[in-house]
């Protein structure tokens, strides 16, 4: 596979011209250290890893010297652990000389979620989000949904048919996204994903929070797996995981930690309302989730097989996800539903304009899929920009006032 461009990059780059600090975090493996190699390749800077023994002792023996040493901006690659000491010499060093682009940190973890970590660089730092590819990044199209969607909705009535059919939509989503799988034939993608599976939990997760019992980690994950896409309900999990509620509630947050899941908010009009409903979850690559539900492309495409609804929905969310980290639409992603509707993706805007969108697995598409976006289209008025049903079909179709059907491929061909 040719070097792939990481659509952040730009973002990275003119962080790296606005702030003092900038932190890349993301899955480990997802390419962040790829991507800071690449951006210091063309200016002056320093790398180091935490990732090696020798560079760790250094930091933690003298952490003001270590963030003094080289040229700006420093990169440092795993921050999380340095630990505190680390972090406050780099809030030292800035606050003494508060130039920007001083430093270009990298994390595998949610760096304002990582126990012993008190210091936030608030005011100092601003965090970027790097996810494993997106399906744009990997066919090298514009990966610009998000943008037309609110911009010109219209035009994606118009497009062309996909050349992408049901099964290569499934052996995208078996693949995901980490750099290193989609090289890798299924057999080795496996080995793969077992082994990162087992660093995570084995080494990040038990050296950042000490966790005694983090060898259950990845049980707890494939519980998860079979449930992504469906709301969090800890009580259920916690019955199948079969450890008391409050360990079930700390491991689901040493795996958001790690960054593999994330929760989807809910949308209301009111934000009380939001607060009272509950959150979906996702696992943050389908290619994961696809392991660890031994599935593969052949058997999904069966009609008969219940995973590739909620495959098929993660995978979607996932994609918005990683476009939202570069789009100009500012959206923030939701879901929604109460007693009579549901809807798969709710986008909004902070001027509260609404791009809402069904998620569909099956092979086609007819107009009752289209009942709840239309209800929620008649209740926003102007504010609802447009509604979109996302699936399998081959080419766009309209569907009334505000509503189109588009195939999956239009995520990453729009733009």
């Amino acid at each position: 596979m040719n070097e792939v461009g990481r659509r952040i990059r730009r973002r990275v780059e003119r962080s790296l011209n606005a702030f003092r600090v900038v932190i890349v975090t993301g899955p480990r493996q997802c390419g962040k250290t790829t991507l800071v190699r690449q951006i210091l390749a063309d200016r002056p800077g320093t790398f180091r890893s935490l990732d090696d023994s020798r560079v760790l002792a250094a930091a933690l023996v003298d952490p003001a010297g270590f963030v003094q040493y080289g040229a700006p901006p420093r990169a440092i690659d795993e921050i999380q652990f340095g630990g505190d000491a680390l972090v406050r010499s780099i809030k030292f060093e800035v606050d003494r000389e508060p130039k920007p682009g001083q430093y270009l940190l990298t994390g595998s973890t949610d760096f304002l979620t990582v126990p012993g970590l008190s210091e936030s660089l608030a005011g100092r730092a601003v965090l970027l989000d790097l996810w494993p590819f997106s399906q744009g990044e990997l066919h090298g199209t514009p990966d610009g949904f998000v943008d037309v969607a609110f911009r010109d909705p219209e035009s994606l009535r118009q497009g062309s048919s996909s050349k992408f059919r049901p099964l290569d939509y499934l052996n995208l989503m078996c693949a995901g996204g980490y750099p290193e799988a989609v090289k890798l034939e299924t057999e080795d993608r496996t080995m793969w994903f077992d082994s990162l599976i087992q660093t995570i939990t084995q080494r990040d997760v038990a050296d950042l929070t000490g966790a005694r019992r983090a060898a259950e980690l990845p049980r707890l994950l494939a519980i998860l797996a079979a449930r992504t896409a469906s709301e969090l309900v800890v009580s259920q999990i916690n019955a199948d995981f079969g450890l008391a509620r409050h360990t079930t509630e700390d491991y689901i947050g040493f795996l958001r930690m790690t960054n593999l899941i994330r929760e989807v908010p809910p949308w209301a009009t009111s934000h009380a309302t939001r607060a009272k409903r509950r959150r979906k979850i996702h696992l943050t690559d389908t290619g994961m989730v696809s392991h660890l539900l031994g599935a593969d492309a052949d058997a999904l495409l069966r009609p008969e097989d219940r995973r590739r609804g909620p495959l098929t929905e993660t995978f979607v969310v996932n994609e918005l996800r990683k476009q939202l980290t570069w789009s100009s639409a500012r959206a923030e992603l939701l879901h929604f539903r109460d007693h009579n509707r549901e809807i798969d993706v709710i986008l909004e805007t902070p001027d509260a304009r609404v791009v809402a969108i069904e998620i569909k697995s099956g092979l086609t598409v007819d107009g009752g899929a289209f009942r709840h976006l239309a209800d929620l289209r008649d209740k926003l008025g102007d504010a609802f920009v447009h509604g979109f049903v996302v699936g399998f079909g081959e080419t766009p179709l309209p569907f009334g006032d505000r509503l189109t059907s588009i195939p999956l491929s239009y995520l990453w061909e729009a733009g």
